[in-house]
């Protein structure tokens, strides 16, 4: 899977979101889980893990959309509502992006596949690794690692 040029900008489909991703994704997953297929009016949705430092926002104000969740933030833009980006709460060390939302999504390809178990019975992803939900925590050095190495 070839490596994004850096920095990479994208936005909103209405344009007043502009954000940039200036790191290399830690991974990319494609989960199957139902709220992600609701979310997404796909079958699955599509995230780049970007190490924080490595992301910022260069105009506009994403606001907390989708499931209000006291462990999950999903932003959108307030006025066309796509789906940018997503925070685990307390987690710092990384944003999981919505790649389609970068001005050059092409380089994307999904490395982890998550919630295989709730996934429509056609959709198939290229991704080297499944799970029936998300990977236990104690996967996540061992796959960043792996994509790290396939880059």
């Amino acid at each position: 899977m070839p490596k994004p040029t850096l920095p990479l900008d994208g936005g909103c489909r209405c344009g007043q979101i502009r954000l940039r991703i200036k790191a290399q994704p830690l991974v990319t997953m494609a989960c199957h889980c139902t709220g992600c297929q609701k979310m997404s009016a796909s079958a699955f949705s599509l995230s780049a893990a970007i190490p924080t430092e490595g992301f910022e926002i260069l105009s506009g104000e994403p606001v907390i959309g989708g499931l209000h969740s006291p462990d999950l933030n999903h932003y959108h833009c307030p006025h066309c509502k796509s789906w940018l980006f997503s925070r685990l709460v307390g987690v710092e060390s990384f944003v999981n992006i919505r790649p389609t939302m970068l001005d050059d999504a092409q380089w994307f390809s999904p490395f982890v596949e998550t919630y295989v178990s709730e996934k429509l019975p056609w959709a198939t992803t290229p991704a080297v690794h499944s799970y029936e939900a998300f990977p236990p925590m104690e996967a996540y050095p061992g796959l960043i690692e792996a994509f790290a190495a396939q880059q």
